[in-house]
């Protein structure tokens, strides 16, 4: 299965609650920390909802 590696790039300062919980549910607390995760369905349907605040690089 592909990886795809998810940094952190913005706060979640004045966002929803959903949101920081998605961001606390793929380990990232602080701007610029990074996770690998696997690229399965529910990965990049919490990425896709906070698009916005971190950016994803695909890696091997």
């Amino acid at each position: 299965m592909a990886k795809i590696k998810v940094t952190k790039v913005k706060s979640a300062i004045n966002r929803t609650q959903n949101q920081k919980r998605i961001l606390e549910s793929l380990g990232l607390n602080k701007i610029g920390q990074t996770k690998v995760h696997d690229a399965s369905p529910s990965i990049l349907g919490m990425v896709s909802k906070v698009s916005h605040l971190v950016s994803v690089e695909e890696t091997k």
